[in-house]
């Protein structure tokens, strides 16, 4: 990968530093979950499951990205660890799909990404269980497992393999988003609902998924895999106009033939 455009802090090994250190937490998540005990799961509000295992390993994640890129502040599921602030920061999420997690579902990634203010430059999804590891720097590409990825060329909406997920609060808006996602349902091939938004883009990414969207989300389910689309070359955008996924209120991600076929359906009046 050329980093030479890239701002002094993405050394060339970077990106391979921060995929050890995803895989470092991958195989504790592995044995984490093995040994997962009832009283080892506490809810952080209703629908919102936090574990041992999410807090260690965002311990883990914050101890080997601090010695990366000590000039870089922190945003986190678990909570906000403030430092040295130049507008750099890791934003992470230690385990995106919890609930899939105490389930033993194998549908749950650790996801990094590395931003300058709103500008992500560095991006990194990793599924413990099927040791896949996404990665992408900002201006040379995507790759899965270190092959270079693309998103979908679909265009057409009936031959399309959506994803979303569902929301687990804000229940006022339920029947908006049932009415636009039944309307999806009855236009494209399929949907799916993985339950980590971290894996839902990275599977954008490379193909498998055609497009995906959701309300309610947060950066840090979201940061590293907006750049993994866009390196990738999909589109990912809000839902509205003028609204900017990275911030979590909405998401669109696809190749780009399909990007207003779908936003289409789910904004009609096109706000």
């Amino acid at each position: 990968m050329l980093l030479n455009s890239l701002p002094f802090v993405l050394q060339p090994d970077l990106i391979s530093k921060v995929e050890a250190l995803a895989l470092d937490c991958g195989a504790y998540l592995i044995q984490a979950r093995e040994q997962l005990q009832t009283e080892q799961v506490h809810f952080k509000d209703t629908h919102n499951l936090v574990t041992h295992a999410d807090l260690e390993c965002e311990k883990r994640l914050i101890e080997g990205l601090s010695t990366l890129c000590p000039q870089a502040a922190f945003q986190t599921e678990e909570g906000v660890v403030v430092g040295v602030s130049e507008g750099l920061r890791w934003i992470i999420d230690p385990l995106d799909g919890t609930t899939n997690f105490v389930h033993n579902l194998p549908f749950y990634s650790i996801s990094i990404a590395l931003a300058q203010d709103d500008e992500l430059l560095l991006g990194v999804v990793y599924a413990p269980c099927t040791r896949e590891m996404f990665s992408a720097v900002k201006g040379a590409g995507a790759f899965l497992n270190g092959v270079p990825i693309r998103a979908s060329n679909q265009e057409r909406l009936e031959d399309a393999l959506l994803a979303t997920g569902f929301p687990y609060y804000r229940f006022d808006r339920m029947e908006e988003y049932m009415a636009s996602l039944g309307q999806l349902m009855r236009q494209c091939r399929g949907l799916r609902r993985l339950g980590s938004a971290a894996l839902d883009l990275a599977y954008v990414a490379c193909g498998r998924f055609d497009a995906y969207f959701e309300h309610n989300l947060q950066p840090w389910d979201v940061a590293a895999g907006i750049l993994l689309v866009r390196e990738a070359g999909g589109v990912v955008r809000g839902i509205r106009q003028g609204v900017n996924p990275l911030h979590g209120t909405e998401i669109l991600a696809s190749g780009q033939r399909l990007s207003e076929p779908v936003r289409r359906e789910l904004n009609p009046e096109g706000a």
